[in-house]
């Protein structure tokens, strides 16, 4: 049996038919689907390239194809290329084939229809909460209001209406968007050997503290502002701070203009987007301390895998962060005075940040690969499983 999948992520395709995709889900991120399923069909959104930069991964190949949507950005390009949209997610459906729905989804709120018109069973795959995307100073667009009610509200229809569901969290999306059938807590944070540390870190005072940011420019909703914000507020109380921003997108140039504007011109500095793997690791090696003060979050992969390395971090109360940090660890998403509090408290006490480093390592273990391969094969079974029954009784 085939599976198709709707994935909100934007893909790249050169003339040569090879889709490559700059950080995740490359080729090897379907070998789990591919215990189950024969092939894979991937519903995203594909840009049409000449080319694309040496680090770039290839995502198609043996077993997984794509079904290109057009690429777009934003409300006003996708209603641009919504009949096209509409289309070709018709075109992808067919009887017979499991679906999975990585969730929240617009693409998959196009898909939902069809699946109901024949009571078909799907899988989702809850990743991200949509009322924490567009919370206030998280999302830049006068509709934000309309959007925050009526995104989680398809969400939880599409929860409820699932055969199977898997969450990035143990517990947080779960009671938000729940489904009364077969439903775990899996993250979709794998780690590999290679990604942890052997031993935590010994920290001694520091005349400069680099802390680093990895997250989507795109939009706001990660709060590299507010951070920036917090940097400028602990500058000007005498500590020696300089923050390294990992990550690109629309806000970049506003953020850097924020950043010269506060004075820290020669404290902030924008890396861009970096390839996935040994790049941003070393990122992580070269920081103090990694701070991620989101707005909205499903289970943070980049703060999983800087605890991997054994990093102090600094989080949000959202999302799955909770799951992963002790609470005197994180702060109330927006408050920039309450984070540059937190980050003074840490970076100017090694020994917690000693501690901090040794909690962190050992909580990352629980995202090693073998520890979670077992549950995402059960719900990939369950899911094929309810389908065949679905076909059978035709």
């Amino acid at each position: 049996m085939n599976l198709l999948i709707t994935l909100e992520h934007h893909f790249d395709r050169t003339p040569d038919g090879v889709v490559w995709t700059q950080t995740t889900f490359p080729h090897s991120f379907w070998r789990h689907y591919l215990k189950v399923f024969d092939h894979v069909g991937v519903l995203a959104r594909v840009r049409e390239v000449e080319s694309v930069p040496s680090d770039y991964q290839q995502a198609n190949g043996d077993r997984v194809s794509f079904i290109a949507l057009p690429d777009y950005i934003g409300p006003k390009q996708y209603l641009l290329k919504v009949r096209q949209v509409e289309q070709t997610v018709k075109n992808a459906f067919t009887l017979g084939n499991a679906v999975i729905m990585r969730v929240s989804s617009q693409i998959a709120n196009h898909l939902q229809p069809l699946l109901d018109k024949h009571n078909y069973p799907y899988g989702v795959e809850v990743v991200a909460d949509p009322y924490d995307v567009f919370a206030p100073n998280s999302v830049r667009h006068p509709l934000r209001p309309f959007f925050r009610w009526r995104f989680p509200q398809q969400l939880r229809r599409q929860c409820a209406g699932a055969c199977a569901a898997t969450y990035v969290t143990k517990h947080a999306l779960q009671a938000r968007y729940f489904c009364p059938n077969y439903s775990v807590g899996i993250s979709d944070v794998e780690l590999s050997e290679e990604c942890f540390v052997l031993t935590p870190r010994r920290f001694t005072k520091l005349d400069t503290l680099h802390l680093l940011f990895v997250g989507t420019l795109a939009q706001l909703y990660k709060a590299p502002d507010v951070l920036i914000n917090a940097v400028a507020i602990c500058v000007q109380q005498g500590i020696d701070l300089k923050l390294t921003i990992v990550g690109d997108g629309k806000h970049r140039t506003e953020l850097e203009a924020q950043a010269v504007g506060l004075g820290l011109k020669d404290s902030v500095f924008f890396r861009g987007q970096l390839a996935a793997g040994d790049t941003v690791r070393a990122e992580l090696d070269q920081a103090d301390v990694f701070v991620l003060p989101s707005h909205q979050e499903g289970l943070p992969r980049a703060m999983v895998e800087a605890m991997a390395r054994g990093l102090p971090c600094i989080g949000s109360t959202v999302g799955g962060i909770p799951e992963l940090l002790a609470a005197e660890d994180m702060v109330q998403p927006g408050d920039a005075n309450g984070l540059a509090q937190k980050i003074r408290e840490v970076v100017t006490n090694p020994e917690r940040m000693a501690k901090m480093s040794a909690r962190n390592l050992q909580k990352a273990k629980e995202y090693k690969s073998e520890v979670l391969y077992e549950q995402r094969i059960d719900f990939y079974r369950y899911v094929r499983e309810q389908t065949e029954l679905w076909l059978k009784q035709q």
